[in-house]
Formats: structure tokens, sequence, C-alpha cells
């Protein structure tokens, strides 16, 4: 329709009235299939969300019980994907994410105990096209489909590959590698990492003898190579990604083992952090080995992982919430309004969770912290699962409940007399 003939029949005689609904300039929207969304890096590419919150927070859209756990949400094709753990018997659910309705639930038994009083799973299931895959604390490995949770194929590590679980459970999230689906096993009988064929489940190859740490595997390319990222219990592993074959290594021995950010890693620089006093560092990679170039103590992340925006790291510094400078690890600035909480970022904002259920934003902002709204999505005890946004829906959860709040932009409502 030309804007001649719109015109035209808008220009009515008294007494008609034409009503149009208009959606706000079309917004990118986005899936969040895995752990740190599309590329693994904390980052959503959705632009023209609604961060115009009142006081009380955007809209409830729904609210569910999911069962105890640490599990943070996948987003894909209209569903919602977590873990939890009822009565020591755990869940991969899958939720309508309009409704919040359950589609599906994939059940089998499991301890949910832990040795500090964090039970559940740690994992985030993850989504490649028709199907999710997702791992329990002790190692059940599953391949489902997503529209209906059937199981396609499954693996348990302690029974086909000989491992133990580590003390705080499997957390690493599985990744997809074009035909494959790899995952830290923790046997340190030559099966540390595993990849698998995505559809059959059949091992492609396995490799390693290091303990696993509560990390998840980032795949990247390197001086024409592509690599495979393992920040393992004590050490940093650089592999090849076509067999697992190590190329090098660098110690990291954080207190307990507990590992736990995902590095992060841009171009041929590589970012570590731990917490319990060690600190961070910043190498330059190439397939030979690093160089460091710098290390302090002024970013310990302890079970959350940064998000690096324009030359500078935003991420919680054990209980504080901090901006480093990429190149020089120099504090920009700290805040102390989420305790040890978890972050996103999007369309110039971060979106921050606190460990007790406080849901904010912040401008990105290197030179001072801006926040810009914050009120209580959730309460409950310490909640470390990382907020998600995906098509307009910013998804959070506590220890057992999920809850989602429209962010969507507003409809504009044009009328003509």
């Amino acid at each position: 329709m030309t804007m001649l003939s719109l015109t035209r029949r808008c220009c009515r005689p008294a007494g008609w009235l034409l009503t149009v609904l208009l959606c706000a300039a079309a917004a990118p929207a986005d899936d969040w299939p895995q752990w740190r969304g599309p590329n693994r890096d904390g980052i959503s590419r959705e632009t023209g969300w609604r961060a115009d919150w009142p006081a009380e927070g955007p809209k409830k859209l729904w609210e569910a019980d999911v069962g105890v756990g640490f599990s943070s949400m996948s987003v894909s094709a209209g569903r919602v994907f977590t873990m939890g753990n009822v009565n020591e018997t755990d869940a991969i659910s899958c939720f309508d994410a309009e409704t919040g309705k359950l589609l599906w639930k994939h059940e089998y038994p499991c301890s949910s105990k832990d040795p500090n009083g964090y039970p559940g799973p740690r994992c985030t299931p993850t989504v490649d096209g028709d199907r999710v895959y997702a791992v329990s604390r002790h190692g059940h490995f599953f391949c489902l489909d997503a529209a209906t949770g059937k199981v396609l194929w499954s693996k348990d590590f302690a029974r086909d590959f000989g491992a133990t679980s580590p003390k705080w459970g499997f957390a690493g999230s599985p990744l997809i590698e074009k035909d494959w689906v790899l995952c830290e096993v923790n046997a340190t009988n030559g099966a540390s990492v595993v990849a698998f064929n995505k559809r059959t489940g059949e091992v492609v190859w396995k490799n390693g003898r290091e303990r696993a740490g509560y990390s998840s595997l980032i795949a990247f390319n390197l001086e024409g190579e592509r690599c495979l990222a393992q920040f393992c219990a004590d050490q940093f592993v650089l592999r090849r990604m076509a067999d697992g074959s190590e190329l090098w290594r660098t110690p990291w021995p954080t207190s307990y083992g507990v590992n736990a950010a995902t590095p992060i890693i841009a171009g041929d620089k590589l970012f570590l952090s731990s917490a319990y006093g060690f600190g961070c560092a910043l190498f330059k990679i190439t397939l030979k080995g690093p160089t460091e170039l710098w290390r302090n103590k002024n970013m310990r992340n302890h079970v959350n992982s940064c998000v690096l925006l324009d030359q500078h790291l935003y991420g919680y510094d054990e209980g504080e919430l901090r901006c480093l400078d990429w190149n020089t690890g120099e504090v920009k600035w700290s805040a102390r309004d989420y305790g040890k909480g978890s972050l996103m970022a999007a369309d110039g904002k971060l979106i921050l969770y606190g460990q007790r259920g406080q849901l904010g934003l912040a401008a990105v902002n290197p030179d001072a912290y801006k926040p810009l709204a914050q009120f209580q999505a959730l309460g409950g005890r310490d909640t470390w699962a990382p907020p998600v946004l995906a098509n307009g829906r910013i998804y959070v959860r506590n220890l057992d409940k999920l809850a989602a709040f429209d962010v969507r932009p507003a409809k504009v409502s044009a009328i003509n007399p």
C-alpha cells in the first residue's frame, strides 16, 4: 500500500473510526539457546526492549515451580528450558515462553545433596535445533527431543567412562561444535573431555586426564586452528578441537578447585578469573603458549563470569559489582548493590541479578556506575543463575522458582476520527 492510498483511506467522513495497532519500530529479538547465550559471552544482540521500568518492575507474565537447583535458562523456538530437583528426582523441564505452561518434563532419580547445602543440578541445558542436551550434577547426560522431551540417547559418565562427580557436582553446560556435542566428563583415565556425535551419542574422541572444574567449555579460532578452551580444577588447558590433543596449559590452582567462571576469549587474548582471593589475569595467546599481560586481584569471579564490552570488563568481584579496563586490569568503578550476583548485557545496558533476587539495570558505562532500575523479582535464599533476555522477556530464577517478565516494546494505538 502506498503512502497516498493510506492517506486516502484515513480521510473518512466524520464518525468513521480507524484504529491501527502498530508495534513500536520492529526491534531485533533473539533466542538464548545455551549457557551465556548464542556466543557463550553473556551478550545478547536483542535491541529495542523496554528499560523504562516502573518502581515495581516490568509486568510479571508467569511464575513456575522448577525444583531446587542452580541451572540457568535456555530459550529457543518459543520454549524455555531449565533443570531442578524435587524429592531426589531431577527434572529437565520445558515451558511455553509466553504463558509458562509446562510442555513436558523428563524426570530421573538423582541425589540433590551438596556438601555445603547448595542442592540440585548446576548445568544449563543446551538447545540445538530440535534437540536439547543436559547434564545432571552426577553425570547423567541426556539428548532429548526439544518438542516432546523424548529421550533420543543418553550416557552415564560414571558407568560409561569410569568418571567421578566433582565435589559440588558437574556444572559445565554441553557445547555444540558442528556435528558434535562436547562435555567435561571428569574421567582421569583419558576421558577428561569427550566429543560425542550429537545425533547418535557415539564417541568421536576422548582426551585428557585433568579434573573438571565448574566452568564450561569454549570453542574458538586461533591462528587458523579450531581450538577448545578447558578451565580445569587447577589449570587452563588449550586443546585442538579436531581430536582433543593438548596444545599447552597454564597453572591456575584456586582453593578447593573452584574454577567456575567461563573464560573470556577475544581474538588472541584470554581472561581468567577465580575467587577465594586468587584473582584474575589477561594473557596473549598463540598456538605455542600464553604470555601474561597483567595479573591482579581486582576481579575475583566466584560462580559467575564477566562480560566484555568496548574494552572493559563488567562483573562481580566476590560481592561487589565492578568495571575493569581490559588492557590494564585497572578498576574503573565499584558498587555493592547486588551482593554476589550475576549479569548479562544487551543494547548498551547491563541486566543485573542479585543473590537475593533483586533484578535491575545499569548503563554500560566505564566512567561511572549508573543504575537505571531495580526491584525485587523473586525472594528466597542465594540464587546464582544468571538472568536471560530473549524475545522481549527477562527470565530469572531463585533456588526453586522461575519467573518471566515482559520487556517487549510498547504497542502504539493510532486513532483517526
